[in-house]
């Protein structure tokens, strides 16, 4: 098969490398791609949201398959025009990918099917989010509708702060088009995880847990970010409480989209709050999570492309995913100064060095190749510094030994992920 996958950060990276792996697998594009995955995968300099231009290459190149990895050119109708040219791909319609595009239409699809997630209300002007704030107190979550290249949820401490985002989003238009409207919800307690599963509009195989680190300093300080940083499997996981996950959430989720007419298809990713009353629903995302892609990709012994064609031919039930029991483990290496201002174009030193630490993989974040060859940074979040071992333990010592070794003076990682 000729296959494209759509994105250049460390997810699609993971995804070309896994795929690249296949023996279905005989030419692998990647648009726009970047400088680590081109030693996987033929770059093509089409951005992930031009949609027609994709779909324009993909005709041209008698591509077979595309895997699409951003969530943007899902919202925006990718899979359909796709659908439309007869070349399938692996991702949901942009009336399915509503479950991440708009926060709103998750929360009431969730209130009309009984799907267990925090307290919450809807608005579109400033005045009415400001005396919901001021009723329900804080510390409360405000997320902005759309979506926002994950820095569009924001857990406000007192009213005043609240009152203050709600103005930044709503009326200063810090987000854009996301902010146009808000939902504001109760702040819920306890562990999350991360829930991965491919879906076919019927059938849900589950894949591993995985936990992200969202946070960009140690000690869960700071801003929230895209992701710091992640492992997998999560110790906190019992067979019970998977099952709890499947029936109470992900799949009346699925039998609700596909009861709308909109039957789901592709990987559904659940973040869940684990409180005192059960699982909770935080979101759901309609793609691989980054960098939570990673650490399961290092997982899965099983060849990865049957599976997601799988998913496209509605045929789920007839595929089994085997995992290794060895942990993985990513530490994100972010150009000082991400998620907000920062720099582009510092040089990254030593990757081969780091490389040669035992079970060690490097995915590209966000990477290019400067004038001169060197490897030049390229975005917010960077590399991801990716390691297995027997133990969670050892999977952590091998991947802090390997970032350790990258000489950029520009860059910052956590200390702390699955400490």
């Amino acid at each position: 098969m000729n296959v494209l996958v759509v994105g250049g950060g460390g997810r699609e990276h993971a995804l070309c490398w896994k795929i690249a792996a296949s023996p279905l697998c005989d030419t692998l594009y990647c648009a726009p791609g970047n400088a680590g995955i081109a030693a996987n995968a033929e770059c093509v300099a089409i951005d992930a949201d031009d949609v027609e231009g994709l779909v324009a290459f993909a005709t041209d190149y008698a591509i077979d398959f595309v895997v699409v990895g951003p969530e943007a050119p899902l919202v925006a109708g990718l899979v359909d025009r796709l659908s439309e040219g007869g070349i399938k791909a692996f991702g949901p319609t942009a009336a399915a990918a509503m479950l991440e595009g708009s926060k709103g239409f998750l929360k009431d699809l969730c209130a009309s099917y009984g799907i267990p997630t925090a307290d919450y209300g809807r608005f579109v002007d400033a005045g009415s989010a400001k005396s919901f704030v001021r009723e329900a107190g804080a510390p409360i979550v405000i997320k902005a509708d759309g979506l926002a290249a994950g820095k569009g949820v924001i857990i406000a401490k007192t009213v005043t702060e609240a009152e203050a985002t709600i103005d930044a989003i709503m009326v200063d238009r810090v987000l854009g088009a996301a902010g146009q409207a808000l939902v504001i919800e109760e702040l819920l307690e306890g562990e999350e995880a991360s829930f991965f599963a491919l879906v076919d509009g019927e059938t849900v195989l589950p894949l591993a847990w995985a936990q992200d680190h969202k946070r960009a300093f140690d000690g869960d300080r700071g801003p929230n970010t895209g992701g710091m940083g992640a492992y997998s499997p999560v110790p906190e996981i019992s067979r019970q409480l998977e099952a709890e996950v499947l029936s109470d959430i992900v799949r009346p989720t699925v039998r609700a989209m596909k009861e709308q007419g909109h039957p789901y298809k592709g990987v559904l990713y659940a973040g869940l709050m684990l409180t005192a009353d059960g699982p909770k629903l935080l979101e759901y995302n309609v793609r691989f999570g980054d960098p939570e892609c990673q650490v399961l990709c290092l997982r899965l012994i099983s060849d990865l492309l049957p599976a997601l064609i799988a998913t496209c031919d509605g045929v789920l039930s007839t595929m089994d995913l085997r995992w290794t029991e060895q942990p993985a483990l990513t530490v994100v290496m972010a150009t000082k100064g991400y998620p907000g201002a920062y720099r582009k174009g510092s040089e990254i030193r030593g990757l081969e060095a780091a490389a040669e630490q035992p079970d060690v993989m490097i995915f590209h974040a966000g990477t290019t190749t400067g004038p001169d060859g060197g490897l030049l940074a390229n975005g917010g979040r960077v590399l991801d510094v990716t390691a297995t071992g027997p133990t969670m333990a050892e999977a952590r010592a091998r991947a802090y030994a390997a970032a350790d070794r990258i000489d950029w003076p520009e860059g910052f990682y956590r200390r702390d992920i699955g400490a």
